[in-house]
């Protein structure tokens, strides 16, 4: 379903970020002006007018903050941190330039800025990891300190920890739920300013996060759901076949094996099988190039996993499935499918996952009919936040929290 551009690339990412209007973090009418200035695939065209973009709405929120428009202010500065990070996102070919690091910085600062605003300010955490630790925010719905429902959600391939506030916490905050969105190795800053990258055994991650979210007041033991989006959907059924204090896990949206994902030539595959990267990178760069899309994950696949080579990288995907472990899953879990998905469409992820559980088990495709049918739901968040929550009502087995 087009939306905005030819280019499905440049559509999708255009409707994700549109898409974030249901809670603050776009305007419809400003979203539309500004994709009428990019040609299609262009992506030097696009980070300037996203930035370009980001920094007028940055200028009419922090006036509006200056003169005590507080309500103002947070509405421009949520969007200037979506618009800031639409502006970095195909900014792949030197992930770690300076103008990549600074619309990072800006987007993750605005975002700081407009939480400051919110009628409950969320508390900024780092939570213990190894020997470093992981940013995180903490969304409370009250400050009773009664037990509460309370969702721990991270993201996947390209997501920040802000952007937490979109996929689910605004949602979660709004049913009375409370909220800690956190970013691990791979993902937003913790990869840039620490250079960690993803690892396949999530579990390791996740774990810790847990021991932090049980130790902040208010959070109920028993009422505990991880969810994972894009990506983070294998990372959490992954995480969730170890980590067995969790009520619920959701895979938004659902993934069985990443190797399943690239779509090759089976002669390029067999070069990669013997070895033959001298012969299989130059194709697999060829092919890569062809389109926005695949140009832009292959970079940043590159570098979230660490390698050099298009080789190494297919060598390297094979760790990240379920098939070995999702037998080992004890919590209920929600699957969720997009019908159009850019990414997964056709690969029967979802129905794989949903096939391989073995504990309580919730399969939901969303459509193009609906408007539901892209990758995680983006353009139809408010859909996506009915079926979640529905779902979580009914396996948590308790009366709906209050609002808070």
């Amino acid at each position: 379903m087009k939306f905005l551009f030819d280019d499905p690339a440049f559509d999708y990412q255009a409707l994700r970020t549109a898409g974030y209007a249901d809670y603050g973090g776009a305007q419809l009418g400003e979203v539309i002006a500004v994709a009428a200035q990019i040609p299609d695939g262009d992506t030097e065209a696009w980070r300037q007018a996203w930035a370009t973009l980001a920094e007028r709405v940055h200028r009419l929120g922090t006036a509006a903050r200056d003169e005590g428009r507080t309500v103002d202010a947070r509405s421009a500065l949520l969007r200037a941190h979506n618009y800031y990070r639409t502006a970095e996102f195909f900014q792949r070919e030197q992930p770690r330039d300076p103008e990549a690091l600074r619309l990072m910085r800006l987007s993750r600062e605005t975002f700081a800025d407009a939480a400051e605003l919110m009628d409950r300010p969320p508390e900024f955490v780092r939570i213990p990891y190894e020997d470093t630790s992981l940013p995180a925010y903490f969304y409370r719905a009250d400050d009773s300190g009664e037990p509460r429902p309370t969702i721990i959600h991270h993201g996947g391939l390209d997501s920040t920890v802000e952007e937490g506030y979109f996929f689910v916490a605004a949602a979660a905050l709004a049913r009375g739920y409370h909220c800690l969105c956190f970013e691990g190795p791979g993902q937003g800053s913790v990869l840039r300013e620490q250079g960690l990258v993803f690892r396949p055994d999530w579990e390791k991650v996740v774990t810790p996060v847990v021991d932090h979210a049980l130790s902040l007041p208010g959070v109920d033991p028993d009422r505990l759901t991880l969810m994972g989006t894009s990506l983070g959907g294998l990372l959490a059924v992954r995480a969730a076949a170890f980590e067995h204090r969790l009520a619920g896990c959701v895979a938004h949206d659902a993934v069985w094996q990443l190797g399943d994902v690239v779509g090759l030539p089976p002669f390029v595959l067999e070069w990669v099988e013997q070895g033959c990267d001298d012969f299989a990178d130059p194709v697999m760069w060829g092919i890569a190039a062809r389109q926005t899309f695949t140009r832009w994950l292959l970079r940043q696949t590159l570098w979230t996993f660490g390698v050099d080579t298009p080789s190494q990288l297919l060598r390297r995907l094979t760790a990240f499935g379920l098939s070995e472990v999702i037998g080992q899953v004890r919590s209920p879990v929600l699957v969720l499918d997009a019908e159009e998905d850019l990414f997964f469409a056709g690969l029967e992820h979802a129905k794989k996952v949903y096939t391989g559980l073995n504990s309580p088990k919730t399969l939901h495709v969303f459509t193009a009919d609906e408007g539901g049918g892209a990758h995680c739901h983006s353009g139809a968040m408010r859909l996506f936040h009915e079926r979640l929550f529905s779902w979580l009502l009914e396996t948590l087995g308790e009366d709906r929290p209050a609002a808070a």
